[in-house]
């Protein structure tokens, strides 16, 4: 059966608490190598088969039940073992690098 995966991130410009605490957990253990760590969800669907019909109810549910849109996006939607299937604008997508200096 397959499963659907959607992955929600804090949105780039809002402090993430968790992955502070990881950083510096990090940075105490001597892993000086990772400048920084942001914490998000990971929902997993399965489903009897994958349509489009399927996947535009994955959007809604991504989008209304998933992810809180004021502090939260959805980064993805893929089908586990494939590249992604949603970037597109009907996602509330925003992927950005962050420069924390």
């Amino acid at each position: 059966m397959p499963t659907i995966v959607v992955e929600v991130m804090p949105k780039a410009e809002l402090l993430d608490p968790q992955g502070k605490a990881v950083a510096g957990a990090l940075s105490r253990l001597g892993k000086s190598q990772y400048t920084g760590v942001r914490i998000g969800k990971r929902f997993e669907l399965t489903v009897d088969e994958v349509t489009d019909s399927v996947l535009a109810d994955v959007r809604d549910l991504a989008n209304e039940m998933f992810s809180n849109s004021v502090i939260e996006d959805v980064v993805s939607i893929t089908v586990a073992g494939s590249t992604p299937l949603v970037h597109d604008d009907s996602l509330a997508v925003s992927i950005e690098t962050v420069d924390e200096n």
